[in-house]
């Protein structure tokens, strides 16, 4: 019997920690470049491997690989936050002390078990869903969403925090992991959309509501105008603006994001730049109908989002933070509710969208239907 590629998939990757054990523990290959060399040779091989899995079937989606690749990657994290919190040793030591020092940050651990767990998880689904035939795109948007939100913080965050006078040789193999997310994105958005069969009359007659008959997106336009709210008092608070209300808030609510590290600041910022934009956007979308975009955009930043959140609150709680950047206990859960719920605004925007598509459908005039039923 054939065995599944979802699951040689999964049997490949779990060889992360064995490999990860035998660089730890092979004196000869403990030099900066021979790391970086290591490594590149390394991914190629396990890429040779995933191209042999499917060596016997025709038409292989291209995401496939990137995919696989990105499965093996997910476990070497994983293994790193278990080593980093203590459940196991031995695995990733020196790498970090000589490859990629950032790696040990409460930031990077966060990350790591979000690529080990929800990621991981989604690239087996994906993989799963592709071989039986089945559309995968929604799931892609959420995974190309959260991958990208994560390395445009990691990457630049390294080289503008503590750890940038430090940069080592191993660090540059995080490029293909920036780019190959974006040559996913860039494939998915170009692909057909799995829209819901509506009755025009249907689409026609909800598209014809305002905001106010519409009482969830009243709601949900309030938690955007909210969210934008906080990206841009938060960015003003590590731009360093002199107002009371702004010193204040980074000194006694979430003094993590003057840690020196750099990736809570990094954070704030990609949020002022990238995420206000697309919930004013977003905003509009509510407002506006028939815009179709919304039901792959919401999906992309919802993505992001949870992503970025997770990785900033769990940082700013974690014990690898410096207990005076850390999240101050007695502002705690006024801290992590704000986080929250700006985390579940975009959540909940894309679970809106997907669950009652009808208003960002776009309606066809009734004299080009009939004209086409006529063809028919």
């Amino acid at each position: 019997m054939e065995i599944p590629v979802e699951v040689c998939v999964f049997l490949l990757s779990l060889l992360a920690p064995g490999v990860l054990y035998t660089i730890n523990n092979v004196p000869a290959i403990q030099d900066a470049l021979p790391l970086l060399g290591l490594g590149a040779g390394v991914l190629g091989s396990v890429q040779l491997l995933v191209f042999l899995s499917v060596r016997r079937k025709k038409n292989v989606d291209p995401l496939y690989y990137v995919f696989a690749e990105f499965c093996f990657t997910c476990v070497v994290g994983l293994t790193n936050a278990l080593e980093q919190d203590g459940y196991i040793s031995g695995f990733m030591t020196f790498y970090v002390k000589k490859g990629e020092p950032h790696l040990s940050t409460a930031y990077a651990v966060m990350m790591c078990y979000w690529e080990g767990v929800v990621h991981f998880l989604l690239l087996l689904i994906m993989i799963h869903r592709m071989f039986r035939g089945k559309s995968y795109r929604n799931l892609g948007l959420l995974w190309v969403g959260s991958s990208i939100a994560h390395q445009i913080i990691f990457v630049p965050g390294v080289v503008i925090g503590k750890y940038g006078s430090n940069i080592r040789p191993a660090f540059w193999r995080n490029t293909p992991f920036l780019l190959l997310p974006i040559w996913a994105a860039f494939l998915l958005f170009n692909r057909p959309r799995d829209l819901s069969i509506i009755p025009a009359d249907k689409v026609e007659a909800v598209q014809k509501k305002g905001l106010l008959s519409r009482p969830t997106d009243l709601l949900l336009s309030l938690g955007l105008l909210a969210c934008m709210g906080l990206c841009v008092f938060r960015g003003m608070v590590v731009l360093n603006c002199p107002m009371d209300a702004c010193f204040n808030y980074i000194y006694q609510y979430e003094p993590c994001l003057k840690d020196p590290v750099g990736f809570p600041r990094l954070t704030m910022m990609v949020q002022l730049f990238y995420a206000l934009p697309l919930l004013a956007v977003s905003l509009y979308g509510l407002q506006a109908p028939g815009c179709t975009w919304m039901l792959d955009w919401t999906l992309f930043f919802a993505g992001a989002i949870a992503q970025t959140q997770w990785c900033h609150i769990g940082g700013s709680l974690h014990s690898r933070t410096p207990f005076t950047y850390r999240m101050p206990t007695d502002k705690r859960w006024e801290v992590l509710l704000l986080n929250l719920v700006f985390l579940a605004g975009p959540a909940l925007l894309a679970l809106r969208c997907h669950a009652r598509p009808a208003f960002f459908m776009k309606l066809v005039p009734k004299g080009q239907s009939n004209k086409d039923k006529k063809k028919n």
